[in-house]
């Protein structure tokens, strides 16, 4: 039969079927000495193409500037010219001379 050189467990039906990779001995129903095929040779590591990855920083660098700033004042003198009137008052005085027609005189 071409399964028996593999570990592999019945079903109820007496159907063989493979044992799944996790199982453990006492899962399988079976010890792993000389009752089961023994383990395969483990296989050569398999070197993958390289991989690069990329990690973008951040670097603030702080660049101090000096500004002269001179502030200039312009006083602007606005003169408001405001009149008041001082009034005077002058008086005069007239004087008349009434002459009566007298006989006496």
């Amino acid at each position: 039969m071409l399964f028996n050189d593999r570990c592999c467990d019945m079903n109820d039906k007496g159907m063989m079927m493979d044992a799944p990779a996790y199982a453990m001995p006492s899962d399988m129903g079976m010890n792993m000495g000389m009752d089961c095929c023994p383990m395969p040779a483990p296989c050569q590591p398999v070197v993958e193409c390289p991989q690069e990855r990329c990690c973008h920083r951040e670097i603030v660098h702080e660049v101090p500037h000096i500004i002269p700033i001179n502030t200039r004042i312009i006083n602007h003198h606005v003169y408001r010219h405001t009149y008041t009137p001082r009034f005077t008052c002058t008086e005069e005085n007239e004087v008349s001379n009434v002459y009566e027609r007298n006989c006496n005189y």
